[in-house]
């Protein structure tokens, strides 16, 4: 048996200082260089046969017979500047896929999520007398675009690496549990999702001659308007469902009406069926609104960043419930519930054909002031949330993989 936490605590230094290092130096999806460099050396360090897949790094360490079990993280940050206040903040910037300079946060908790499943890399690679089978520690780029899982498998990951028998995964999140909790959730957890960019085309003039126009400025304000009943009248309210404009740019001065307008749009839901209605909403309704003020050309639609559903298989999960309550308590373990966010971990074992479970972990102590991931001032405390993800990384897979 290996004493978890004891092994945590033993190099709780060396962990800190890794995610410190990780915090100050995030890298933009499919952009992750440095950081693989980082997390391959690591892995090199503690006896892993790492390989290059996808944007990504893959560690395997076998140790015998028994079962496969791969561990997820992804590892991107965001194009956020940061304003946690943190004496280590990021004052990075990088170049973003258009060539600007934007400044650059770990503004989603993956420093931790990297941190964490090295920790339990590391746990594995020092205690190999109490498992047998096959650790696989899978570090995914380009979680934020919904690029990363997609590029791993399609540069032949199935192929690559043992064929695991489970999946596991887990964020870092803003609640409902607090710092040194972890939730499970059986079923869907997390939503499926997608952005639409749509274009919408008028005809440009003089402001003071808006006669002459069709002004795609006061057709965008009526698309966003109308797009609001989408969900609010035409969605059975026992669904969830959520349609969020979150962008509008058209024009460059005040006495200029522009020839284009660009929206960019957010779906979530927990069932297909209503992603589907949520995008025929959108197209149906700006198509009808583009008619209706004459536009000259039809609108455009570009859907992008799609997330599958996160959909818990229930045998696994109530494995990895179990497991946690024996190791953590009733007290620290909770059910999390459904979260409105997405991923594309599923992408990962739904190409092995596998089952997966995905539980989330506290980043906020109670009664302190807490900010939601993307937000720029989303800073977990560094204690106790990188012992509690690392063992509840190294604990999960020990349900699989702990010698009898």
């Amino acid at each position: 048996m290996i004493n978890i936490k004891e092994a945590v605590d033993s190099f709780t230094p060396w962990q800190e200082e890794l995610y410190i290092h990780l915090h100050q130096h995030p890298e933009l999806s499919m952009q992750e260089k440095e950081t693989c460099d980082t997390i391959d050396a690591e892995l090199t360090r503690l006896g892993y046969a790492t390989q290059r897949i996808g944007g990504g790094v893959v560690g395997v360490l076998e140790n015998g017979e028994g079962p496969a079990v791969l561990f997820r993280a992804d590892i991107d940050g965001l194009p956020v500047k940061e304003a946690t206040g943190l004496e280590y903040a990021s004052t990075q910037t990088r170049t973003d896929t258009d060539g600007n300079e934007v400044p650059a946060m770990h503004a989603c908790g993956h420093d931790f999520h990297i941190s964490c499943a090295l920790g339990a890399a590391r746990i594995f690679a020092e205690n190999r007398e109490a498992w047998a089978g096959t650790y696989i520690a899978l570090f995914q780029p380009g979680e934020e675009t919904a690029a990363g899982a997609r590029s791993m498998v399609a540069d032949g990951l199935v192929d690559k690496i043992p064929a695991p028998a489970v999946a596991l995964g887990q964020h870092v999140l803003a609640g409902p549990m607090r710092a040194g909790q972890v939730g499970t959730h059986a079923g869907a957890i997390l939503s499926t999702g997608a952005s639409v960019k749509v274009t919408l085309h008028g005809k440009g003039s003089h402001g003071s001659m808006p006669h002459l126009s069709i002004d795609p400025v006061v057709l965008a304000a009526a698309v966003v308007t109308r797009l609001q009943s989408v969900v609010a009248r035409e969605i059975n309210p026992f669904k969830m469902a959520v349609l969020t404009v979150g962008s509008i740019h058209a024009g460059s001065k005040s006495n200029i009406i522009p020839d284009t307008a660009t929206l960019l749009i957010n779906i979530r839901a927990y069932d297909m069926d209503v992603r589907e209605q949520l995008l025929d909403g959108i197209k149906r309704t700006v198509t009808a609104e583009c008619e209706a003020a004459r536009a000259p050309q039809a609108p455009e639609f570009e859907i992008y960043d799609s997330y599958p559903l996160t959909n818990n298989d229930d045998a696994t999960t109530a494995k990895v419930t179990q497991a946690f309550l024996a190791h953590f308590g009733e007290e620290r373990v909770m059910d999390c519930g459904e979260v409105s966010a997405s991923e594309d971990f599923s992408v990962i074992p739904d190409a092995f054909g596998i089952p997966y479970t995905y539980w989330g972990f506290g980043g906020f102590a109670e009664g302190a002031p807490t900010y939601p991931n993307h937000n720029p001032a989303f800073g977990p405390v560094l204690q106790p949330t990188l012992a509690t993800g690392t063992e509840a990384a190294a604990v999960a897979a020990l349900a699989w993989l702990a010698r009898d």
